[in-house]
């Protein structure tokens, strides 16, 4: 477990540190329910993130039944790989470029806690970043071999270190209230300022792992 726990916690670390994972979180806290409103976010990114790993894990151990050498897994790890690789270089070309902030971050501010649970999944499940790095978190889970307890106690600490960026100012806000927005704001607005080169460089590294692991195994 331990071993696994090694190859998967950079993809999680690589979730947390996604400007898409922390903004939301800070911009949440200044909302009229922010107490309500964060905690709900934080509650929706959790199960999503658990939800997606577990997919693919099962995933993984399910056609792990059919063949005794599961190579189809590496070669996924080379795809997941060069996908995330490609995303990198992306982001990285179109840094630069002015980009209008998108709809769904204008409308934070107005925020429910049902509309932040709803934000909390879309974000989660439909963001191709994310979900490929919870793909390949996932699938090296399921393709392990661990006792069915292990693998639920992989996929919790996955979780657990992926959401420690959402999870940090909603705690810090429940413990030091509005004290802490100050602070926050500087952090979201050099995020947002930074956003393309973080994502660049978070995931064409985690991307170059994925990749290189996949290829190791199949030599």
């Amino acid at each position: 477990m331990g071993l696994v726990l090694a190859e998967v916690l950079p993809l999680a670390l690589a979730i947390a540190a996604s400007p898409f994972t922390i903004i939301p979180a800070i911009l949440l806290l200044f909302t009229p329910r922010a107490r309500t409103t964060s905690a709900v976010f934080l509650v929706g990114w959790l199960v999503a993130i658990a939800a997606s790993t577990t997919v693919f894990a099962l995933l993984a151990t399910v056609l792990d039944n059919y063949r005794e050498t599961p190579t189809w897994v590496w070669w996924l790890r080379i795809v997941l790989g060069a996908a995330l690789i490609v995303f990198g270089v992306l982001q990285w070309l179109g840094r630069k470029k002015p980009k209008p902030q998108p709809a769904w971050m204008r409308s934070i501010s107005t925020a429910t806690p049902v509309k932040a649970l709803g934000l909390a999944l879309v974000l989660a499940l439909a963001n191709p970043k994310i979900l490929l790095l919870a793909a390949a978190g996932g699938l090296t889970i399921g393709a392990a071999d661990l006792p069915a307890a292990s693998v639920a106690a992989t996929i919790a600490a996955f979780t657990i270190v992926a959401s420690l960026s959402v999870a940090i100012p909603v705690v810090l806000y429940a413990i030091l209230g509005e004290r802490i927005l100050k602070p926050l704001t500087v952090a979201r607005d050099w995020l947002e300022g930074n956003n393309a080169v973080i994502m660049s460089i978070v995931i064409t590294v985690i991307g170059v792992i994925v990749l290189l692991e996949g290829v190791a195994a199949l030599r």
